[in-house]
């Protein structure tokens, strides 16, 4: 592999997979409020339930099936956490609803993945949705999917589109029973669970600060249309990152200010670190989309300087060919009375005229450090 052809493919691996909006709105046009669409794509065969039962002394961690749920919850006398993967079957989810007793309009904003971040009381409930980013791979960040959780006396849901998600750290510390978590209620969880969220923003944004590392060395070593392309792609992402993640400073203030059955006010203040923290985010964002913008600046800077001294060397070499075709042209006209032609060493004395005027300009040029 040539040299060049290295940069070209280090300068793509620069590029995040990262898609933050499916845009699928289409399918919900016409249909009253309420109606049940699912506006992502199929990422699993089947509804998975899996459910976590815990308090101080107790752990319990099982797959259950939809006919189960109810019996659970009849019987439930420890704090439930119902995590539900999959949202493609309607029916399933119409019916998950009517256990849990969510309304048919947060249904519709659950099974709606494109939906804006947002968080709000409803009947005896507290409902949110977030975006969950996460770094897959090393070089390539990407938008996994839209997480909706529902927030109940001692009861917390969460909703995800596919397996795999940033809570792996909350359940080892739920098993293990570390810190306080199983000490505390529902409420403690569901910040629990938005605190992993948001800490997978700072893994990406670290991902994302590399990457932009890379592209200004990029921009000066090697600018070109695939370091152009890289940093427009940049810059694209995260201002699709922005419109993901700036809507959570409402939703840390709603979680602030809200004062219900469900949650304590022994919470707060880690509601407010949460808060604090997602203003970091949000800062960091900007910061890097200001420094996209100067990374973007400095490559058009170079590729401008290079075509400066692209032009300069041109310039030059037409300087130098301007007296010699001036004297080639004077001598290659067809008069007879031209005394100089017969001359016999006429030509080597025009050559060496020749010479000594290129000779001349390019010491000129160089001591006024044109090139």
């Amino acid at each position: 592999m040539s040299e060049t052809t290295e940069k070209k493919s280090r300068t793509r691996d620069l590029i995040p997979k990262i898609n933050i909006f499916k845009k699928k709105k289409g399918a919900k046009m016409g249909l009253p409020p309420g109606s049940l669409v699912f506006t992502g794509d199929k990422k699993l065969e089947s509804l998975h339930i899996e459910i976590t039962q815990f308090d101080e002394h107790v752990y319990e961690d099982r797959i259950v099936t939809i006919e189960e749920l109810s019996q659970i919850l009849a019987n439930q006398k420890k704090v439930l956490w119902v995590d539900i993967t999959g949202l493609h079957d309607i029916k399933a989810m119409e019916r998950l609803g009517e256990i849990f007793g969510i309304h048919k309009l947060t249904m519709e904003d659950i099974l709606d993945v494109d939906q804006r971040p947002k968080m709000e009381v409803v009947e005896d409930y507290l409902h949110a949705s977030v975006k969950m980013i996460q770094k897959t791979e090393v070089g390539k960040v990407q938008e996994v999917e839209q997480v909706s959780f529902i927030l109940k006396k001692g009861l917390i849901i969460t909703f995800q589109e596919r397996e795999g998600d940033v809570f792996s750290y909350v359940r080892n510390r739920l098993e293990k029973s570390t810190g306080n978590i199983r000490k505390r209620g529902a409420d403690y969880l569901l910040y629990a669970l938005f605190d992993s969220i948001i800490d997978s923003y700072f893994i990406v944004l670290e991902e994302i600060g590399r990457q932009l590392e890379n592209l200004e060395d990029a921009a000066i070593n090697n600018p070109g249309d695939d370091t152009l392309n890289a940093i427009y792609f940049q810059r694209k992402q995260l201002m699709a990152m922005r419109r993901a993640i700036f809507p959570l400073r409402e939703v840390s203030g709603v979680f602030i200010k809200y004062s219900g059955p469900h949650v304590s006010d022994k919470i707060q203040p880690f509601v407010h670190d949460l808060h604090d923290n997602i203003t970091q985010v949000i800062e960091m964002l900007d910061s890097f989309r200001d420094l996209s913008s100067s990374v973007l600046d400095l490559c058009m800077n170079v590729l401008s300087n290079k075509m400066n001294n692209i032009m300069k060397v041109l310039t030059v070499i037409s300087t130098i060919f301007i007296p010699l075709s001036f004297v080639a042209g004077v001598y290659g006209m067809n008069f007879d009375n031209m005394p100089e032609l017969h001359y016999r060493d006429a030509y080597f004395y025009v050559l060496g005229g020749m010479f000594l005027a290129v000779v001349g300009m390019l010491l000129y040029f160089r001591s006024k450090k044109w090139f």
